[in-house]
């Protein structure tokens, strides 16, 4: 395939991929250096989204990585189990493993995505489905999803709890840095809830042919 026949992504919709695939990253492990760096140079606007990204940028540029080892730990990992399970069985069912698991296992299937041999976490955790979301949205799992591709995904798998999550991780107890990630994703999970709905209405209207009206700062 030559670049002439590569398919076409929107700069809104790569700006949403490399959101999505951002979360994914920070929320995977705790950051280096390198990364604390990147994310202290990011800038936002006037709006909610924006807002945070500048709050995120500023806590980034005090952060160590050792300090963010201890917190990501005490968040996710502590003694046992950490202050926050970010997994959308437990969100939506109280347990681990349950339904919420195998249904995305089966769309994953469905998608040709498939866990890599290295990761051995349940595939229903946050980071997880936040760079799946931004793999479908630029087809690295083959073809960029369609906009109704997309909106399936994210209401099965991503928009039922990932507001709640990044809600929780804003106010845990634990979180410094992590609370400006929290409020980072959680006006981002807003923003697509809403430009899923809007396009929703618009397909209604004007037909199927109607793109995502919603995006990242």
């Amino acid at each position: 395939m030559t670049a002439d026949t590569l398919p076409r992504i929107d700069a809104e919709d790569r700006l949403r991929a490399d959101l999505y695939n951002y979360l994914g990253l920070i929320l995977s492990a705790p950051p280096e250096q390198m990364l604390l760096d990147q994310t202290a140079g990011l800038s936002g606007d006037t709006s909610e989204l924006g807002r945070a990204i500048d709050q995120l940028a500023a806590v980034a540029k005090v952060t160590k990585p050792k300090g963010v080892i201890t917190e990501y730990n005490a968040l996710f990992i502590g003694l046992g189990r950490g202050e926050l399970l970010p997994y959308a069985s437990y969100y939506l069912t109280g347990f681990l493993n349950e339904k919420p698991l195998a249904r995305l296992r089966g769309d994953m299937a469905a998608l040709r995505i498939a866990r890599s041999d290295n990761v051995f976490e349940p595939e229903d955790n946050i980071a997880s489905l936040m760079e799946m979301m931004g793999g479908l949205i630029v087809g690295r799992f083959g073809a960029p999803a369609t906009l109704s591709v997309q909106k399936d995904f994210f209401a099965k798998h991503i928009g039922p709890w990932a507001g709640h999550f990044f809600g929780d991780l804003t106010a845990a107890k634990g979180s410094v840095f992590y609370a400006g990630v929290g409020a980072v994703g959680q006006a981002f999970m807003t923003i697509e809830k809403e430009a899923f709905r809007l396009s929703n209405e618009e397909q209604h209207t004007n037909g199927p042919n109607t793109r995502h009206l919603g995006g990242s700062t």
